[in-house]
């Protein structure tokens, strides 16, 4: 059987699926959706190993649903249209019960291969199921994305993982013919990082090195053994994916180019998009850098730009130059801070009212019931400033933006305070 162990004990119904209780809990999303038998096209986003594929498959069995499957790796606007015409003859004769569509990484998929799905899911050919590890919001186009729910799946958690190596170890067809203990798990999870696949890949490598044992016992030395002599290449969708954007980020945010460019070959080597690099930059540069320099996050935009202009392997000389930028600029995270107080408050606070005197008035009676009324037009007044409340009334004197300690700031926080004196604390 050349099946791998993740294939081999792929769930087949929801009885059998572990994990996203929040989806398929007694009143998760999914669950009403089953129940009411209502699938609505749509997006499922999350790392890799989490059962995205699986769930598809087995809301198609639940449904009693036709699913077609298409990955975009390898698979064209020709694909997807022999697809949709199959769908269509089918829905024709049950369109209460049309055909899925499953396309796995549909992030990959360029703009008019998503514009030929449009026509399908908008008429009802077929429900479409997407399955990305990307942010929809950035890689599904809008008119897309707009027909789809989108349904956040999370990491397994530990005892999940340990759930699924029970399992492994218990029922599946030629790993329960082995006498296996195990005696350690630390290893086995932490090398997962949370993605299924990666777990039960890593337990049939090490169960398939000792297989000649009577006894097969596992602990977390022998795991690091294994892996170290079967070394797992670099998986641009896996574990590495995570752990070297994080090395990469956190090296450009601690100010060393050396590090940040290691980490940046070592995701280009590695084949990783160049696209996700550059909009990484771009991130980076208004949480990291900020206000320290603005520069910073014109630099990023413009290396986004450059890359998809130019390609491979130029491109690698752009982003080189704008991470080295990046790396060896002044640090600030105030903008990211001030944002994140300020929906704290929207959300604590609700829709306060809007000063009277910073209203818009378009209309005669809108003016005369006071809106705009005591407005002070800013280039009135010496140099363009006027003192005057700009908040709403419960929200006085709160200051959301702190400067932060860089010599940019340092001059916008004694320009600030020339204004506004002691009304906020920069």
């Amino acid at each position: 059987m050349n099946q791998p162990l993740a294939e081999r004990i792929r769930p087949k119904n929801l009885n059998e699926f572990i994990g996203q209780d929040h989806l398929l809990g007694e009143k998760g999303a999914l669950s009403l959706v089953l129940k009411n038998k209502s699938l609505p096209s749509l997006i499922l986003w999350g790392s890799p190993g989490i059962g995205k594929t699986s769930l598809a498959n087995i809301i198609a069995n639940e449904l009693d649903r036709t699913i077609y499957k298409l990955s975009a790796i390898n698979s064209g606007v020709k694909e997807v249209r022999e697809v949709i015409n199959s769908a269509k003859k089918q829905s024709g004769m049950f369109s209460a019960n049309n055909p899925i569509l499953f396309i796995d990484e549909i992030h990959r998929f360029s703009k008019s291969q998503q514009d030929s799905l449009l026509e399908a899911v908008e008429k009802g050919w077929v429900t479409l199921i997407g399955a990305t590890t990307e942010n929809p919001s950035f890689e599904v186009i809008s008119a897309l994305l707009s027909r789809c729910q989108v349904y956040v799946l999370k990491p397994f958690d530990k005892n999940s993982l340990l759930a699924l190596i029970h399992r492994a170890v218990n029922t599946d067809i030629i790993l329960s013919k082995y006498s296996i203990v195990i005696q350690d798990n630390e290893a086995l999870l932490r090398l997962s990082g949370g993605d299924a696949r990666k777990l039960l890949n890593v337990l049939e490598l090490v169960v398939n090195y000792l297989k000649s044992e009577e006894k097969i016992v596992i602990t977390n030395d022998l795991v690091y053994k294994v892996i170290q002599q079967t070394p797992l290449k670099y998986d641009k969708n896996g574990e590495q994916h995570y752990d070297i954007i994080s090395a990469f980020i956190k090296s450009i945010r601690g100010s060393d180019p050396n590090a940040a460019v290691y980490w940046l070959a070592r995701m280009l080597e590695g084949g990783e998009d160049i696209k996700f690099i550059a909009r990484r930059l771009i991130i980076l540069a208004s949480e990291d850098i900020g206000l320290a320099n603005p520069t910073a996050l014109v630099m990023a935009n413009n290396t986004f730009q450059a890359i998809n202009t130019i390609g491979m392997p130029e491109a690698r000389i752009v982003l080189s130059q704008c991470v080295i930028y990046l790396a060896s600029s002044p640090k600030s995270n105030s903008a990211y801070l001030a944002i994140d107080k300020a929906l704290s408050a929207v959300k604590e606070t609700g829709n306060l009212e809007v000063p009277l005197a910073i209203r818009n008035a378009p209309s005669k009676l809108m003016k005369e019931i006071g809106y705009g009324k005591g407005y002070k037009y800013a280039h009135d007044y010496t140099n363009n400033f006027v003192y005057q409340e700009f908040m709403p009334e419960e929200l006085k004197n709160t200051s959301f933006y702190k400067t932060s300690s860089n010599a940019r700031e340092d001059n916008l926080k004694n320009f600030l305070q020339k204004r506004w004196k002691d009304k906020y604390d920069f």
